[in-house]
């Protein structure tokens, strides 16, 4: 198996389904989904994007409205930097409401969007909400992290990639290796990638929705685009993520259609930020067997701080990496007298222990600490084995 998702909750958002609720001490947590196959080569079909060298985690799900008002909560009592655009809460497709005066603004989430994704959000308002996230989610922690920001000049990006606490907007690379993705040999198209998030070629069958914003037709191939999801008055609305029911090949959601997603990658001398993914409104244009916007290879270039009924965002982080257990030899999360042959092969043979347990690091060994595996880390592995 190539992928794996993490799920980690928001405890106090679980239940906020979108019924005006305050979520003012709530702790935002996201879903992730682990992109592996580190060091694949480039979609061949999208001028040979989205190889990636490393093994990333994507968010699983658009940002919704619930954890961007717990953003706003935590941060925007009063709010400098315009990270709440009001037609969050006019728009009838918006999801968020404002209440109070300056210095004591409080943001709740509009009846049946909690579970929305979040729109009318800038490049900035995402950069932000990333360095609030990687910060620890404290009060004042929205104008550095991975985003060094003076206003809405970005003057630095600082990825760690072995700091899995650090969350960030994905590149276009990311982006499309999340979403297109899928090697020939476990299923995928020939070429290792698709022409749609669906994990398909055919063009997807467009969503409809149910009267409070659940996708009504969830399927395989399913996607919230084409004006199809008409609720709450509109001719196309946004819609719970997730409730397509189809993911890209390491299981994320919704990498095609509901809302167009801010991506870091730049153009233009820095003036541009790119979106991508497509959106609600994507549809067939000019020729009925293209989908525009969809499509891996189309980018859309705008100004960051475009804000949008149809623009949101979703975060990416680097991967965990598991802690090697010293004097682990056979790599079994314990340390006990089962470990003895290996260590003994690892002392009398490295190339064959590292034949016989490739999944290990033969560093295990190195007891003593000196950078090597030698005899002088018997007696400190002995003295693990009987405690």
């Amino acid at each position: 198996m190539y992928y794996m998702k993490n799920s980690f909750r928001v405890a106090a958002l679980a239940a906020v389904t979108g019924f005006g609720a305050s979520i003012a001490s709530a702790q935002v947590t996201l879903d992730w989904s682990t992109v592996g196959n580190a060091g694949n080569a480039g979609d061949p079909n999208a001028f040979g994007r989205g190889g990636v060298a490393y093994e990333y985690r994507i968010g699983t799900f658009e940002v919704t409205n619930a954890q961007y008002a717990a953003f706003l909560n935590a941060v925007a009592a009063s709010d400098p930097r315009g990270l709440f655009n009001a037609s969050m809460g006019s728009d009838p497709r918006g999801g968020i409401t404002r209440s109070g005066t300056d210095g004591s603004f409080t943001y709740a989430v509009r009846p049946n969007m909690g579970n929305k994704p979040v729109n009318f959000v800038s490049f900035f308002d995402a950069a932000r909400m990333a360095n609030w996230l990687t910060n620890g989610q404290g009060s004042g922690s929205t104008e550095s992290g991975v985003y060094t920001l003076n206003g809405n000049i970005l003057t630095a990006i600082t990825r760690d990639l072995s700091n899995p606490n650090q969350v960030f907007l994905p590149t276009e690379n990311e982006f499309i290796k999340a979403g297109y993705h899928q090697p020939a040999s476990e299923g995928g198209d020939t070429d290792n990638f698709w022409r749609f998030a669906t994990r398909s070629n055919s063009s997807p069958t467009v969503a409809s929705a149910t009267a409070t914003g659940e996708i009504a037709n969830p399927g395989a191939t399913t996607v919230n685009y084409n004006s199809g999801c008409d609720w709450n008055g509109q001719n196309g609305n946004v819609t719970t993520v997730g409730s397509a029911g189809n993911t890209s090949f390491y299981g994320a959601f919704d990498m095609n259609g509901n809302v167009r997603e801010w991506i870091e990658t730049t153009a233009f001398a820095q003036g541009f930020r790119g979106q991508m993914g497509g959106d609600l409104f994507s549809g067939f244009n000019p020729n009925p067997t293209l989908v525009f916007g969809l499509d891996p290879a189309f980018v859309n270039y705008a100004i960051p701080t475009s804000e949008g009924v149809d623009l949101g965002f979703r975060f990416a982080s680097p991967v965990a990496q598991p802690v090697a257990l010293v004097g682990d030899m056979n790599c079994d999360n314990f340390v006990t007298v089962g470990d003895i042959s290996a260590f003994v092969l690892a002392l009398t043979n490295p190339e064959q222990y590292s034949i016989d347990f490739p999944q290990c690091d033969i560093l295990n060994g190195d007891v003593n600490e000196d950078g090597f595996v030698t005899v002088g880390d018997i007696a400190a592995f002995v003295q693990l084995i009987i405690g």
